[in-house]
């Protein structure tokens, strides 16, 4: 299922239901920084790194199972993820994205955090959204988005090179 983006106007409830639309037929994308962490658990970077072109730059994406498009760390049985408490930062930000210029969708406004103008927007698909305890904060979302493109824009073959190297030793 596709991300349909609602603007994110105040902080809200969340709770992950296990339904696996956001595991399956997804590019998941990925940064050294996730590379490397899933790399430090035991994981072999070429069994989970995929590459995708993007106007004219590669990008690292997470591997996904033939059969069902569902990415290669998520057990189908359960719904869970394997790798949850060292997952990429793009999975931690998800039902919520963040953008550096607006999208287009109906009421959307700027978000001012650390200086910088972010447009929040949630998932509108997502079952999770609205329910459980927790209160995930437009701060929150904001700082995982920025982390996110700090270290997706540094991402490069080279780094990815030099990880599979160290992962060599």
């Amino acid at each position: 299922m596709r991300f349909k983006p609602k603007p994110l106007k105040s902080d809200v409830k969340f709770k992950c239901k296990f339904c696996v639309d956001c595991c399956r037929g997804r590019f998941i994308y990925l940064t050294l920084y996730d590379i490397k962490r899933i790399a430090e658990h035991g994981h072999d970077p070429q069994d989970f790194v995929l590459f995708t072109a993007e106007n004219g730059k590669i990008r690292f994406v997470l591997a996904y199972r033939e059969w069902d498009l569902g990415c290669v760390f998520h057990d189908p049985e359960t719904g869970k993820c394997r790798i949850h408490d060292y997952n990429p930062l793009v999975c931690r930000i998800y039902p919520f994205m963040v953008s550096h210029r607006p999208l287009g969708v109906e009421r959307e406004e700027p978000f001012e955090y650390k200086g910088k103008k972010l447009w929040l927007y949630y998932d509108e698909s997502c079952p999770g959204i609205g329910e459980g305890k927790e209160i995930i904060t437009r701060e929150e979302i904001a700082e995982l988005g920025l982390n996110f493109k700090e270290e997706f824009d540094k991402t490069d073959l080279d780094g990815l090179s030099k990880i599979l190297d160290e992962a060599k030793k």
